[in-house]
């Protein structure tokens, strides 16, 4: 247990003496009454993660749409009572 927490304990000390200077990460916090969260998302992972996500995004809209439209046409065709 001793030796894990100096392992913690220096590889905490290498971050802080990285000499790379301070990077702006994006650090978001979730809290509730029994758990915290913190994410810290690395900026670069920004145009990285829009590469990736564009595709399925789009394909995901424009299935959306084309069930839209064919919902939109089939409830137009079926006729209401008393018309």
């Amino acid at each position: 247990m001793s030796q894990r927490r100096e392992n913690y304990r220096a590889a905490l000390r290498r971050e802080q003496d990285d000499g790379s200077g301070p990077r702006s990460a994006k650090v978001t916090t979730l809290q509730s009454r029994y758990i915290r969260v913190t994410v810290e998302v690395d900026p670069d992972l920004q145009g990285d993660l829009a590469r990736w996500v564009t595709w399925p995004v789009s394909s995901v809209v424009v299935a959306g749409a084309t069930v839209l439209r064919t919902l939109v046409d089939t409830v137009g065709r079926v006729s209401r009572p008393g018309d």
